[in-house]
Formats: structure tokens, sequence, C-alpha cells
């Protein structure tokens, strides 16, 4: 075989070996909040399929698409803040035919076993209460209406302690460095030292799902379609109710 037609099957050998490589990956951008059990799926998804890998991004929705909106490479955004997911679709920035809700959560307060709480009026009988930016974290966006509707956003004012994202709401909570704290009850219940203190009556605040989506990069990737999919599985629906996920 003349070599520059070796060199030439090598070449394209090469390239498509880079291409499989590269279409088995899957970025995956996603609430901080739900890293506990986005890494059980994946790594159930990954098993059955081999040399499926995943690079993964978890923050706070607001943050994460702002960085897709800056260019950062993504296949999957999941976010619990439909605002988020319908400006990154304003933008063309989602797959309109791969957006789709798969779960429901809820926000409770949560501090030392200590404490009581019988309804929202009884926190202002707290010192420092965290809850997540509202205008990055969904849980805190929710925490917020629900002050709000309760008709205590004057009261609350001072005693209020924003945070980055649901992680850093719950070790604040864990740490003692506030009296209670709201966060999603999936975060709750991977408490070790605070306790559910009181459920927010559904009544105070708008719960909007987890949506899941494919960016344009994302629909073009075969790993990542599948992926999508595998979420809203019935495997996948009872691991996240083990999670204490909900389904509506």
């Amino acid at each position: 075989m003349p070599k520059h037609l070796k060199t030439l099957l090598l070449a394209l050998l090469l390239a498509l070996t880079a291409t499989n490589a590269f279409a088995a990956e899957i970025r995956l951008s996603a609430g901080a909040g739900m890293k506990t059990v986005l890494d059980v799926l994946s790594a159930n998804f990954a098993k059955a399929h081999p040399g499926a890998t995943f690079i993964k991004n978890y923050a706070a929705a607001g943050a994460l698409a702002m960085q897709i909106e800056n260019g950062a490479l993504a296949d999957v955004y999941i976010s619990a803040d439909s605002k988020w997911v319908k400006y990154l679709k304003a933008k063309k920035l989602l797959a309109p035919a791969w957006v789709a809700p798969f779960a429901w959560n809820e926000i409770v307060v949560i501090g030392a076993p200590s404490r009581k709480i019988t309804s929202m009026h009884d926190l202002t009988k707290f010192g420092r209460i965290a809850l997540g930016n509202p205008s990055s974290a969904p849980a805190g966006a929710m925490a917020m209406e629900a002050i709000k509707s309760a008709g205590l956003e004057q009261q609350l004012a001072g005693k209020l302690v924003m945070t980055r994202d649901m992680p850093q709401t719950l070790m604040y909570a864990e740490t003692g460095t506030v009296d209670a704290a709201f966060v999603h009850l999936t975060e709750a219940l991977t408490a070790r030292k605070s306790k559910i203190l009181f459920t927010v009556p559904h009544a105070l605040y708008t719960r909007t799902p987890f949506t899941m989506a494919l960016t344009p990069n994302g629909a073009a990737n075969t790993e990542a379609r599948a992926f999508f999919s595998y979420l809203g599985s019935a495997e996948a629906k009872g691991i996240l109710k083990r999670y204490g996920y909900l389904m509506r």
C-alpha cells in the first residue's frame, strides 16, 4: 500500500476515534442541590452505556444559565427554576424539542432539633435565617415568595442571610451559623445535625418542576439524548423518589 494512502487511512481512523470519544461525553450542567441524586443517576446510566462519560458542572441555576450564554460547553441543563429555562430558550440556547419536567420538590425549614416551629410566624422568634439568593437559587426564590405571602417580609428583613446555593444553605444550618434555613426537602433529608422543623404550605409559593433540557449540541449528541430519555424512565423515577423528589 502506498505510504501516502497509509497516512490518509491512519488520519481517518484517528479522526473517527476522536469523534466517537467526543460523542460519548455528556456535559451535564445542573443545580448544586441535585448533585447527590444526579451522581447516582449518571453512574447507573454509564453502567448501561459503556464508553459514556460525564463532565459535570454543579452550581446555582442562574449561574449555569449565564455560563451557557457566555459560551460554556453543555449538553444537558437541569434546573429547578423554570425562569432560567425560559431565558435560555428565548436565547435559542436550548433545543425546543428536548425540554421537559422530570421531578418536583417542596421547601421546608430546618434547624436544631431543639427548636420548634408550628407556623411561618414562629420564624420571627429566630435570629438568623438562611436561604439561597432568590435571584439565582430556586429554593431561595420560593422561600422569599412564601415569606411575602405570609406577610413577614418586613419582620424578617434583618434576619435573612442570603447564600450562594443549596449546599451552602444546608451547611449554615448544620454548623449552627444560622438558627434556621429554607431548603428543598431533598436537601433536608441529607442533613445530619439539623431536622425538618416545618413544611412550608404549598399555598404560599409557586412550586416549579425540575426541568431537564438539551442544548443544540446535546440534541446532536446520541448519548446525551439517551440520558435525557433515561431521566424520564421508571427506573430513574424510582431513584428520584428514594431521594425525596416528588413526581408532582
